[in-house]
Parts: C-alpha cells; structure tokens; sequence
C-alpha cells in the first residue's frame, strides 16, 4: 500500500475519496489525530457520553468446560476491567459508577468475561436493567466472535432499532488461526467473519479488539490482521498491548523466559502505523490498555497509559492522523456504511 503524506493539515483520507474529512489544525492532543469513541458520540448525542463498566457475573466457554478450560493464555479478565463487584446488580453497579463522572449520560458496558453466553431471556433481563437504569442512553457488550447467535443479535438490533446506542464488541485479537490456537483461544478467524456478517445483516455496530504484540506475530502481522478486519468490515476499533499478568498461562511462560513482553516503542510504531492505515469512519474506542500492578506483571509501562498515548498523539503528529497513508483516490467497498 503506497504511503501518502497529508499535504494539509487537518485533512483526513478515507478509503472513500469521496470521503475526505477535514478537521481543525493538529495539536498534541491524541483526539485532534483519530475518529475516538467520544468525538462520534459528541457529534451524534451533542453531549459527551461516557461507558460505565459491569461485571454481570458471566463466565466464558473457554473456561467452564465448554471449548477448554482456564481460557486463553493471557486471560486474567479482572485485571484490566474496573470491577465494581458482581455481587452488586447491574443497576447498583451503575448508580455507583456516576459519582465523578464528567457526563451527564452514559452507555452501560458489559465487560467481564462472555457477556453473551447466557440464554437470550438471561440477557434481555440485565441488558433492559441497564436501559431502564436513569440516564443510560445505550449498551456495548463484550464477547466473543462464537458466542452471537441469531437471536441474541436479533434483541441488540431490536434494542438499537428502538433508538438505542449499541455496540457489539468482539474479541478477536488476532486473524491468524495458528496465533489463535497458540493463545488457546478456542475458535478461528472464520467464526469472526461469520458473526461480523450477521451482525451487519442486522446493520448492528461492531467494535473489534485486537492485541498487539502477541507471542510469534511480528508487526506486519498486526497490519496483516488490520487489513483483513477492515475487507470484512467493521465500524470500531479497539487496540491493546499484550499485558502478562498473574494466574494466566503466559504470566508462566513469562517467568520461565519463554515470552518477552512488547516494548513502548514497539507499540507506539505498529499502533500509530495502524491507526494511519485506518479509514475515518472508523471509530477507534481505545489505541491503548493499562492494568494495576500487582496483577500486572510485564511491561512495566503498561501501568500508567498517559506516556504511550502521549508517544502515539505525537507520532501521528508528526507522521499525520486516522487514515492518512490510505491512498487518496483508492475507494475500497469492503467498508459498509451504516
């Protein structure tokens, strides 16, 4: 793919030309450079819009016998979620997460674990005590790409044909089959293809996380699976570090020397070279994740999230913004709009 430099600042390119943004002039501040999460709400609801967290007490089928168990080797679901207690409802969980908030509304984020692997009568119950819970104007829930069937796609599209913010982020982290199978994650590449296209059959919103920095994949494989996510199509983005931390399988590999963790300055280059391959439309929820120490054990910098993303607004400054080494005049059709 050539390499276009943004002769304007403040230009935008997308695989559309007919879709050429522009933006105010670039700053130091991450959100003048990307398409983020809180800039598309802002324009749509004229407000800033803010997630809250819940942990709804699902488990996952990769850890209860159903595919495997101890899920996937880097899995230690509690040590990047903000866990507020599931002993709490997902009501409770809410009301306690507004004190603090700079927003007045919110979107209710089922993270922890399979947040779809339930029964659909299950899940039509905590979903709908999250709508109903005051000022929640939407859902993203988290799950996996084999864990969507027909009719638990059916009530979220029914949720967002009711006006309703929806988002259905699917954990992929990587489109290599032989990376998925080292990491024990259960399911291949073509069960996210699947799931993304009944999803879009329904014209429901997919988020996609992908893991940079996986054990065998060089850069260009991250860029090989941004590539391959953007041909099925795909509507946000979720980028994260691989974070070693405790009770997982790789936090033993780690400390038998058979796993080296990503370095800042590795990341900052494939994510900043990702985000500039990324069409606009595309809204980019997270470029980066932290987690608490102790569970943390590897990288250190993953602790604190205000340096690399520092490092990344930087480097897109420099080296310009969300979209802009997609060639101008290239249209892509594989990027449905909504």
């Amino acid at each position: 793919m050539i390499k276009i430099k943004p002769p304007t600042e403040g230009i935008f390119y997308n695989r559309d030309p007919s879709k050429i943004h522009f933006q105010r002039p670039i700053t130091v501040q991450l959100y003048d450079h990307i398409n983020g999460l809180g800039r598309d709400l802002k324009s749509r609801f004229s407000e800033k819009i803010h997630k809250l967290t819940i942990d709804a007490d699902f488990t996952c089928p990769n850890r209860d016998g159903t595919l495997g168990i101890g899920g996937c080797t880097f899995c230690n679901n509690h040590s990047f979620s903000n866990k507020t207690g599931s002993q709490l409802s997902v009501r409770e969980q809410l009301e306690n997460s507004k004190p603090g908030m700079r927003a007045k509304r919110y979107l209710a984020y089922f993270q922890t674990y399979t947040n779809t692997y339930a029964e659909v009568e299950t899940l039509r119950m905590l979903y709908e005590e999250a709508l109903t819970t005051a000022d929640i104007v939407g859902l993203c829930v988290g799950t996996r790409p084999d864990c969507v069937p027909d009719a638990t796609l059916d009530l979220l599209a029914d949720y967002q044909q009711q006006g309703y913010e929806v988002w259905l982020e699917l954990g992929l982290q990587s489109s290599f089959d032989r990376t998925l199978d080292l990491i024990n994650r259960g399911h291949h590449f073509d069960a996210y293809i699947d799931a993304v296209q009944r999803a879009a059959a329904r014209q429901l919103k997919v988020c996609t996380h992908l893991i940079i920095g996986l054990p065998g994949e060089a850069p260009e494989d991250s860029m090989t699976t941004l590539n391959r996510v953007l041909d099925v199509g795909v509507q946000g983005l979720k980028l994260h570090p691989l974070h070693i931390v405790k009770g997982s399988e790789m936090a033993r590999q780690w400390k038998r020397g058979e796993l080296s963790a990503i370095e800042q300055s590795t990341y900052v280059d494939v994510a900043s070279r990702m985000i500039r391959h990324t069409p606009w439309e595309v809204v980019f929820h997270r470029v980066s994740a932290t987690a608490r120490k102790p569970t943390l054990l590897a990288p250190d910098w993953c602790d604190n999230r205000w340096p690399v993303l520092n490092a990344i607004a930087q480097r897109l400054q420099l080296e310009g913004g969300q979209g802009s080494a997609l060639p101008v005049m290239q249209k892509d059709q594989s990027v449905p709009a909504l």
